[in-house]
This record gives C-alpha cells, sequence and structure tokens, in this order.
C-alpha cells in the first residue's frame, strides 16, 4: 500500500454527551476520500435505529471473551459491568487495505492503550464538553438514559476528564461547527505529513 497516510489511526474520545459523534460525523463528511470509521464491537442491545455493521459489530458476551482469548482485538474495554467494547485487528486491517486513515470512536482507556501500541502513527484527539453541567444537561436533553444512568455517565466523565493531558490535542465543543472544523484541520495535518 503507498501513500503517506500508510498505518495511520485517528481516535476521538470524550465523555458521554461531549459531542463526540457529531464531531465525528462532520470529520467523516468532510474527509470521507482519506479516512473510514472504525466499527467496534460490543456486547450492549442495539439502540434505537442503530444498525449491524455501521454503527457496531453487536455481538454476546461469550463470543467477545473468545475473540479476546484469540488476541483479535487492538484495544478493548468492560467499559461498564458486562458491558465490552473493542476494536477488532481485522477492522483496521481491511480500512489500511481500502488506503484509508481508520478513526476510532473508543473511550479513553482504549485510546491510551492504541497510543502505547502505535506511538507516533496514532493522533489522539479529546472531545472536551464546555463543563460537567452542560454535559448532565445534554444527556438529560437526550433522553436515552434513566436518572440512575445518567449519575453513572457523570461520574465516569469525571473520571475521564482527568486523562485529557494525556492526548495528542484537546478540542473544546462549546460549538459544534468550530468543534468539528478544528479537529478537521487537525487531522489533515496528520494525514498530510
Amino acid at each position: 500500500m503507498e501513500g503517506s497516510h500508510q498505518k495511520k489511526i485517528i481516535i476521538l474520545t470524550a465523555p458521554s454527551g461531549a459531542g463526540k459523534t457529531s464531531v465525528k460525523s462532520l470529520l467523516l463528511d468532510a474527509l470521507k476520500k482519506e479516512l473510514s470509521f472504525s466499527v467496534s464491537a460490543t456486547t450492549r442491545k442495539i439502540r434505537g435505529n442503530e444498525q449491524e455493521g455501521i454503527d457496531y459489530h453487536y455481538t454476546n458476551e461469550e463470543v467477545f471473551k473468545k475473540l479476546i482469548e484469540n488476541n483479535s482485538f487492538i484495544e478493548w474495554e468492560m467499559v461498564y459491568p458486562g458491558l465490552y467494547y473493542g476494536t477488532t485487528v481485522q477492522e483496521i486491517n481491511s480500512i489500511w487495505e481500502e488506503g484509508k486513515v481508520p478513526v476510532l470512536d473508543i473511550d479513553v482507556k482504549g485510546a491510551l492503550n492504541v497510543k502505547k501500541q502505535f506511538g507516533e502513527k496514532v493522533l489522539t484527539v479529546f472531545i472536551e464538553p464546555p463543563s460537567i453541567d452542560v454535559l448532565k444537561e445534554r444527556l438529560q436533553k437526550r433522553g436515552t438514559d434513566t436518572a440512575e444512568n445518567i449519575l453513572i455517565r457523570i461520574n465516569k466523565a469525571t473520571e475521564e476528564m482527568q486523562y485529557k493531558g494525556k492526548f495528542d490535542q484537546v478540542v473544546l465543543n462549546d460549538d459544534i461547527e468550530r468543534a468539528a472544523e478544528e479537529v478537521i484541520a487537525l487531522v489533515r495535518q496528520f494525514i498530510k505529513n
């Protein structure tokens, strides 16, 4: 495979509700010739209008654990009790074979794990919410979580915010368009080098 962005990886991470999914969509639209979304495997149930193979590769815990045993993941994490998420080696390789750069939408620990394995070939971007209060408000407005779940997510977000200094870039999302433009510029620069 030729090209300057051979075997590079882009990682977007953020606390739940920080606007990562919106930023990711705008990034992928802007650079669709260069990038491809890496679909994670998960043991969580399909939600709303999500689709198998587009949003996630949905699987059960037994299958997921077999994949772990077979070293089929470049990273995996039990994000919440009994809820596993992971990026398969196969997914990354198939994107590289297309001559594109995979974009991973994964949690903080997974991101740092991949960075440790691939070093300079990885750009890690932390999408920072304006504040934990704004985050709570966004999660409540979303209407997809129980009050208990929102509390779990807020506690996790507070913990994740402590890692932002370990990322290559931190982008404040106080305005989705501006945050997306900043991320697009960072990614363009990274894949060009």
